[in-house]
């Protein structure tokens, strides 16, 4: 297996416009994605340096997460054999996140609780679980 590599990190804000304004402007990151706000949740911005991505996350005080450096996300080969090799390091196995999420596949956290995301599809195009499917099966791939 090649080296996982941390492709993606996300932080909880309380402005998320201003603050992806502020990351357009100054490191010149590109939108890869824009997510409204709804009834349950807030506007988020993805953004990306044409490698890392960023996902800006609305902060609620009465939301659970505080504001800063919420997760990061790391691109690897094999979701299931990096969930073993967790595992057999003594932590918890990670768990599938919903299936409407654009990015990871999984979420795991290290042995002091800080989250991360373990993702096979990658950061780089913003695709839900059933639009992948949905790619594959026009491709003629068996997922």
């Amino acid at each position: 297996m090649s080296r996982p590599q941390i492709r993606h990190l996300a932080m909880f804000v309380r402005d998320p416009d201003k603050v992806a304004a502020f990351y357009r402007s100054v490191f010149k990151m590109d939108v890869a994605h824009k997510a409204e706000a709804t009834k349950t949740e807030g506007k988020a911005w993805f953004l990306t340096d044409g490698y890392m991505s960023l996902a800006i996350l609305p902060q609620r005080l009465e939301g659970e997460a505080a504001c800063g450096l919420n997760h990061f996300g790391f691109a690897v080969d094999d979701t299931a054999e990096i969930s073993e090799e967790l595992v057999a390091a003594g932590v918890e196995e990670p768990k599938k996140r919903p299936s409407t999420r654009p990015y990871a596949e999984y979420r795991g956290c290290d042995p002091e609780g800080n989250w991360f995301d373990i993702s096979q599809h990658g950061f780089d195009s913003v695709e839900t679980e059933a639009e992948r499917a949905k790619r594959k099966e026009l491709a003629g791939v068996k997922a």
